[in-house]
Order: C-alpha cells, then structure tokens, then sequence
C-alpha cells in the first residue's frame, strides 16, 4: 500500500487561488537498471495521475520511467465552490491509489 500525503486548504474564497500538493510514496522502478543477481529489475512505475474537482478533472499528469522515486506534484486551482477533491494514480501491476479531500468554499 503506498503512502499518500496532499496538502489542500480546508477553506478559500470563491475565486481564490489555491495551491495543491501531493506525495506518494512509491519506489519507481525504470526497468532499465540491473539488479545484484545481474537480471533486469521489472518496471514499476506509476503511469497516470490525476485530480477531478467535484467530479470534473482539471488536472492530468502522464508519468515515464526517468520520473523520481516518491513523486511530488504541486498545481493551482480556482476555487469555485464547496466540494471534493479526489486525487486517483495508476501504475504498473495493477497498482491504484485514490485519496479524497474536502474544501469549504465562502
């Protein structure tokens, strides 16, 4: 299971700004390196990333294997309203995450 960490305020204002951050722990395996026993080490990455605000998507990452271990992106949105955020990422070997957090918009 990976570990996730999202930074999003619990409140803005109604056309505020605001910055997202997210975290996953994950060890992003290129498929290009040999391991110790000299055979190649399986890809492992995580492929797509994406945020959807109240069910709408408004931000997509697509990932390649020269991406760093443990990714860390950092976005903008405009707060418009009150709702949800859900941040889902896809990978390799059937590996998912999704993680949810709330805004309070004034």
């Amino acid at each position: 299971m990976a570990r996730v960490l999202i930074s999003v305020p619990p409140r803005g204002r109604r056309g505020d700004i605001i910055e997202i951050k997210t975290l996953i722990s994950h060890p992003m395996e290129s498929g290009y390196r040999v391991g110790t026993n000299g055979s190649l080490i399986p890809r492992d990455i995580i492929r797509l990333f994406t945020c959807a605000y109240n069910g709408e998507e408004i931000f997509r990452a697509e990932l390649s294997p020269a991406i760093a271990a443990n990714p860390f992106l950092s976005f903008f949105m405009m707060a418009t309203e009150s709702g949800t955020i859900t941040f889902r990422w896809t990978g390799d070997n059937g590996f998912e995450a999704t993680e949810t957090a709330a805004i309070t918009v004034e």
